[in-house]
């Protein structure tokens, strides 16, 4: 199975980028984020010539939204909380029918976060920090099995995943609330399935800001997006790829896709 996660920041606009990454890469599953359409004007029939029947999508308009595009099998997660009392599209879930058995796959678009890294004058920001702490709470009294969670964390938690760890200590992404924060999530039973791949001393980054005139001279990036899984599916990790070349194609989401592929799962 190949799965693969991708801010897309606008499905609609980026509609033919969608058709290049799936035509290159023939994914079995997509989950995207910020897909910024509301439901009934989600491109369903464009969708669905791409190969992917079984779809499961939340969206609002202009912000937010998530999917997933699925060639394999889903059932629709219908009991997902309502994050932080806002009904903001930021999470999803379903079951996967794959080959040798289900799994429980949750795609995510957790805040940004605005700019101050100040829950007291930044709302914004405190959304952010009480987001992830109910999520985490979430997750620590579910006990995940055969589970994959994906999407913009909008964090990038460890030294290397940001081009420059004491500089952008108090910028929002990687500032000490943040990241520990992520940690505890993980912590509920899940395994940074990208770092399996990819040692922590390495640098590794998955969205490069539009302001970077030449964003790989400079190469200014974060690790904004995640692949986790729980324990028992790590014997089926099979590789990981970063797709660094969707920066360049044209009108590029500030994101670009992680794909991680997985064995025949038993």
């Amino acid at each position: 199975m190949r799965l693969v996660t991708w801010n897309i920041n606008s499905l609609r606009l980026r509609m033919p980028l969608l058709e290049k990454l799936t035509t290159t890469l023939q994914p079995d599953v997509i989950c995207l984020q910020e897909t910024k359409v509301t439901d009934e004007l989600f491109p369903l029939d464009a969708v669905r010539a791409l190969g992917f029947e079984h779809l499961h999508y939340k969206g609002m308009k202009s912000y937010n939204g998530v999917a997933i595009l699925s060639r394999l099998p889903l059932s629709a997660a219908t009991d997902t909380p309502i994050w932080y009392g806002k009904e903001d599209c930021r999470h999803i879930a379903a079951t996967i029918h794959a080959p040798g058995g289900d799994i429980a796959l949750h795609d995510f678009y957790v805040p940004a976060g605005g700019d101050e890294p100040d829950p007291a004058i930044n709302p914004k920001f405190a959304h952010k920090l009480a987001f992830v702490e109910e999520v985490t709470n979430w997750f620590a009294h579910q006990k995940p099995n055969r589970t994959v969670l994906v999407g913009d964390f909008n964090i990038a938690p460890l030294e290397h995943d940001v081009w420059n760890h004491k500089q952008l200590l108090k910028i929002v992404s990687h500032t000490p609330p943040e990241t520990e924060r992520l940690t505890n999530w993980q912590q509920t039973g899940f395994v940074d399935a990208m770092r399996h791949f990819v040692p922590p001393q390495d640098k590794l980054y998955t969205w490069w800001s539009y302001r970077n005139r030449d964003w790989r001279k400079s190469n200014r990036g974060r690790r904004l997006d995640h692949i986790w899984v729980t324990p028992d599916l790590v014997p089926q990790l099979a590789g990981m790829n970063v797709v660094q070349d969707a920066r360049d194609w044209s009108s590029p989401s500030d994101h670009v896709p992680v794909v991680m592929d997985f064995l025949p799962l038993s």
